[in-house]
């Protein structure tokens, strides 16, 4: 059996050289049936929360309890008629009731008082602009203005000596209407004042 072996390396023993050899191996196959994963190949751990979700289980419970409840009330109601021998009671005597009722009622008359003030205070309030004082003062620049044209507007010269005529005795009595539209809006504002 030594005489099969070939060794490797030179060596002068044969037969120590495959000792050594085989307690070389030996070692190397004990390290390799003893060593450890360096990488962590088994499956996670299971936890209990992950697969039995007792939230649901609850929700569930709840939501049977509700059910048998009502399947309880609807049995009752069932027996009630069929003792009362299917006499229905579809009366309703309730009267829609509203909780803030004086609540609006009071802020309608609140509002309602408000705006009569306000009504009052726009009726009796004296306008800020004098239509009297404003018809004199055009009636004035409407003067100014006939004054300074060399030529009346849209008029012949034929028709000219009569508007001169006509113009002379328009401005008396514009001038005395004058008078009272400026006596009317002084008085205005003197009370006013």
């Amino acid at each position: 059996m030594h005489r099969s072996y070939q060794p490797i390396t030179p060596t002068n023993n044969i037969f120590l050289r495959k000792r050594w050899d085989q307690q070389r191996y030996q070692a190397h196959r004990d390290k390799v049936r003893k060593s450890v994963a360096v990488l962590d190949t088994h499956p996670p751990r299971t936890y209990m929360h992950l697969h039995v979700k007792l939230t649901k289980l609850q929700k569930e419970d709840n939501r049977l309890a509700i059910i048998e409840r009502d399947n309880r009330i609807l049995l009752e109601k069932m027996a009630n008629i069929m003792q009362t021998y299917g006499g229905v009671d579809n009366k309703n005597n309730y009267k829609q009731k509203s909780l803030n009722r004086t609540q609006r009622q009071r802020e309608l008359l609140r509002i309602t008082h408000e705006n009569i003030a306000i009504l009052k205070r726009i009726t009796t309030k004296e306008p800020h602009y004098c239509h009297l004082r404003y018809e004199a003062d055009y009636k004035a620049h409407k003067q100014y203005l006939l004054n300074i044209t060399r030529y009346p507007q849209n008029m012949k010269k034929k028709n000219f000596m009569k508007l001169t005529e006509k113009q002379s005795k328009n401005q008396n009595a514009d001038k005395e209407s004058d008078k009272k539209i400026k006596k009317q809006a002084n008085d205005l504002s003197d009370k006013e004042d």
